[in-house]
């Protein structure tokens, strides 16, 4: 890795916008313009265009939320084990959730933030890719934490519903960037060691929300019930006793 990126602490800069249509959106303009720094995090007290996984809009009250877009060098990292990063952004998510929602929390596949039943974020990652080489990845997290009611998401949940205090926003948007550091650093040491690789993949199952569980999906116009067994390192969400073993991201919906 260039030594000037690899210097760079996640969230340092960190910077806040008062209001912007997506911290996404923001983040891959500065990468455009050439002006990109591994590390850098852009956090919202606003977001009026917030985008959520495979075209879908991301809704937030302003001044309530954690709405934080971190840019991260990828240049080392192989485009076969994209799925490596989704995974310890996840992982790094459940170490800063968990740590106020305690153990009811999990990630859904691929990697939405879930506090039992109900959505605690969302999460979309962006990459900037050269011919065969992955240079960049802008990692967006929308967390739901001081919003009190959630008129058009009725299966949503945040921090402050779950414990009943109110929290910095800002505070939590930096606390955030610390894991995302050690996890991103786990995943450095871990790519190309097959053992460290397994167990990176066997934390991310650990925490794989219904897992073991008897769930219902829908494939197209197919409703059917299955078994969540695994996720593998592609990305290939494993299940039992239904008419297919896997499936890739948005080949099925979760039917909740």
């Amino acid at each position: 890795m260039p030594l000037s990126r690899a210097i760079q602490i996640i969230g340092e800069p960190f910077t806040e916008l008062t209001s912007v249509d997506s911290t996404n959106n923001y983040a891959m303009g500065i990468v455009q313009n050439g002006a990109g720094i591994h590390g850098s995090a852009w956090f919202a007290h606003e977001q009026t265009a917030g985008k959520g996984q495979r075209g879908k809009v991301w809704k937030t009250a302003p001044l309530q939320n954690v709405i934080l877009s971190v840019l991260l060098d990828t240049s080392w990292l192989p485009l076969s084990k994209q799925f490596y990063l989704s995974m310890a952004a996840s992982l790094a998510w459940h170490d800063f959730y968990s740590k106020y929602a305690l153990d009811e929390t999990r990630i859904k596949w691929p990697n939405d933030l879930y506090w039992r039943d109900r959505k605690a974020g969302g999460m979309l990652i962006e990459t900037v890719v050269k011919g065969s080489k992955w240079q960049w990845a802008v990692v967006g997290m929308g967390t739901n934490v001081n919003q009190g009611a959630f008129e058009e998401l009725q299966r949503a949940v945040s921090l402050r519903q779950i414990t009943g205090k109110t929290f910095d926003t800002v505070a939590l948007a930096k606390e955030l960037c610390a894991c995302l550091q050690i996890r991103y650093t786990q995943l450095q040491q871990s790519i190309n060691n097959p053992e460290k690789e397994r167990l990176l993949l066997e934390s991310y199952n650990n925490i794989l929300f219904k897992r073991g569980e008897r769930v219902m999906l829908r494939k197209e116009n197919t409703a059917f019930t299955c078994v969540i067994d695994y996720v593998d390192s592609n990305g290939l969400l494993w299940v039992k006793e239904a008419m297919q073993e896997s499936f890739q991201f948005g080949e099925v919906q979760w039917v909740l």
